[in-house]
């Protein structure tokens, strides 16, 4: 492995959109930074679930029924 090609990997504070903060090592910013999300996983809808919703007839049953007979 070459020598000094690295960054440097050190520990910085991540503050949630709520205010919780938690430690990490990262080689995002200098020791002792704070990173502040603007989204994370306690508020995005990827995570949570969101408030989408099926509907027939969408991708998924078109998907379904294309797909149906195919067996493996």
């Amino acid at each position: 492995m070459k020598t000094d090609i690295h960054p440097e990997y050190h520990m910085i504070t991540v503050e949630m959109t709520d205010g919780t903060t938690y430690q990490t090592r990262s080689t995002w910013g200098k020791e002792g930074d704070t990173l502040k999300l603007d989204i994370d996983p306690k508020v995005h809808p990827a995570w949570t679930g969101g408030q989408q919703k099926l509907m027939e007839g969408g991708q998924l049953a078109r998907f379904n029924s294309r797909f149906k007979n195919f067996g493996i």
